[in-house]
């Protein structure tokens, strides 16, 4: 990994986590709104962007979670396996575009993860869980779409990294 890669992607942690937590209340509960999850697209510009996603995620568990030792297994094995899946799929998926909205389904898909851990922590009923999560997460990855192709018009977030 070199300077430049370590550099970006150091930031993106940092980002991750201020984001995080300006929203705390509303990205910790059954209906999670973590803005920070629209940053999940910087890899379908680059898979380079994974460490910063992971960090990020990671640090902002430790510090800001209620149930640090759940999100720290849950939280972070939801975003390593989306962030994977996302990566795969960009393999065959040129469209900017379309990458993103495989990226937003498969996040969207892949909060089983979270409501399965909000039911072994709190007993919250499995498949009301997961379509709340489901929601807050769809409606942040979604809203993040053009939001992050504007962003990459400006900076071009392939060579950055």
């Amino acid at each position: 990994m070199n300077i430049k890669t370590l550099v970006g992607n150091g930031i993106l942690a940092a980002l991750y986590i201020a984001v995080s937590m300006l929203i705390q209340p509303f990205g910790f509960t059954a209906v999670q709104f973590r803005v920070s999850e629209m940053f999940n697209h910087l890899v379908v510009f680059n898979k380079k962007y994974i460490y910063g996603m992971i960090l990020g995620v990671f640090l902002t568990n430790l510090l800001f979670s209620p149930m640090k030792a759940y999100d720290l297994i849950f939280g972070v094995g939801h975003s390593l396996l989306s962030l994977l899946i996302t990566i795969v799929c960009c393999r065959f998926i040129k469209n900017i575009w379309v990458r993103m909205v495989v990226n937003t389904v498969v996040f969207t898909c892949m909060m089983w993860i979270i409501a399965l851990e909000l039911h072994l922590a709190f007993g919250l009923p499995f498949g009301f869980t997961w379509v709340t999560t489901a929601i807050g997460e769809f409606v942040v990855m979604a809203i993040g779409i053009p939001l992050m192709y504007a962003l990459n018009k400006r900076v071009n977030f392939e060579k950055l990294i």
